[in-house]
């Protein structure tokens, strides 16, 4: 299928270091420089890549696009994914040899050959930067572009090949980091209190609801054509906040935006990691690294989102 243009597509930009394991490249680069490392992937660009840790993401979006084109043949609103990387362009052929290897559908590639790519990120009218570089991921935040630094998990598991799964954080990551601030620097009673006082005032929005608005629009195209239970996409809100005393206002805040998660799960200061287990997310959005290193460490592919005042705190820390 032709590429859609990107006015019309959800464009996903990928670094070839998210995409693949370039573990043992960087580590040249690293110690023996440029000129070693550019030099040592030109020797090898017959031997593909394994995948990195937003692989099974981009497969998932592919299937998502394969179902669209079923029912939307002529419909551009669909995933196109970009790989965006401050690689050379000699380096390019192992990637592309990679990417042909996987049957991969990556057309459009941006090479900066050392320069920073985030300034390209608006040019490609970027919904989602997804990055192994924690630097580049924090300028992209700050221009305001959905992005986040993505983790492998320690553990291999099983995604699904039918359904693209989502997994969001709340505040910081879905919403503003208001109520976040207030447990930092407040405590626990007074965020209760606060968010029971202010319980039908919508959050405001985080960095990732642009993502989650996008998800929602393909999946209304799915249910229009009556496949809501074969919707290839789902989502999954999972957050520390306790149900009784501040989930209201979540729900309500997601309400007031028009948008639905499909499932939501309130877990009152427990571990992430064993839901995520039960969920198998492709992706996992959370803005603290606890959050992280614990879906990580039970086999989740983990995303942090360097927003907010936990920031400062895990800087601190």
């Amino acid at each position: 299928p032709p590429q859609p243009q990107p006015q019309h597509a959800i464009t996903v930009a990928v670094s070839s270091r998210a995409l693949f394991d370039l573990v043992e490249e960087r580590r040249i680069y690293e110690e023996q420089g440029v000129e070693k490392y550019v030099e040592y992937q030109q020797n090898n660009e017959n031997v593909t890549l394994k995948p990195g840790p937003a692989f099974h993401f981009v497969k998932a979006l592919e299937h998502v696009n394969a179902r669209l084109l079923e029912l939307y043949p002529d419909d551009e609103e669909r995933f196109d994914i970009v790989l965006m990387t401050n690689n050379h362009a000699q380096v390019g052929v192992r990637l592309i040899n990679s990417i042909n290897h996987y049957g991969l559908t990556i057309e459009r590639f941006c090479m900066t050959g050392g320069k920073s790519p985030i300034g390209y990120l608006t040019a490609y009218l970027t919904n989602l930067y997804l990055s192994a570089d924690s630097e580049k991921v924090q300028e992209a935040i700050e221009a305001g572009i959905a992005s986040a630094t993505m983790f492998t998990a320690n553990k291999d598991v099983a995604y699904s090949d039918t359904q693209l799964r989502v997994a969001f954080d709340g505040d910081a990551v879905l919403f503003s980091d208001e109520s976040e601030q207030i447990v930092k620097e407040q405590g626990l009673d007074r965020f209760f209190e606060h968010e029971q006082l202010n319980e039908n005032k919508p959050l405001a929005q985080g960095p990732l609801k642009g993502f989650l608005e996008d998800l929602g629009k393909l999946q209304k195209k799915f249910y229009a054509k009556n496949e809501r239970l074969n919707c290839p996409i789902r989502t999954f809100l999972v957050t520390a906040r306790s149900a009784a005393s501040s989930g209201a206002r979540v729900l309500k805040t997601l309400r007031s935006w028009g948008l639905e998660i499909d499932e939501a799960l309130f877990l009152a200061g427990a571990p992430k990691g064993p839901i995520l287990v039960k969920i198998r997310p492709h992706i996992f959005f959370d803005d603290q690294m606890f959050h992280i290193e614990g879906a990580q460490k039970l086999g989740t592919i983990a995303a942090h989102v360097p927003y907010g005042i936990a920031q400062k705190y895990q800087k601190n820390a």
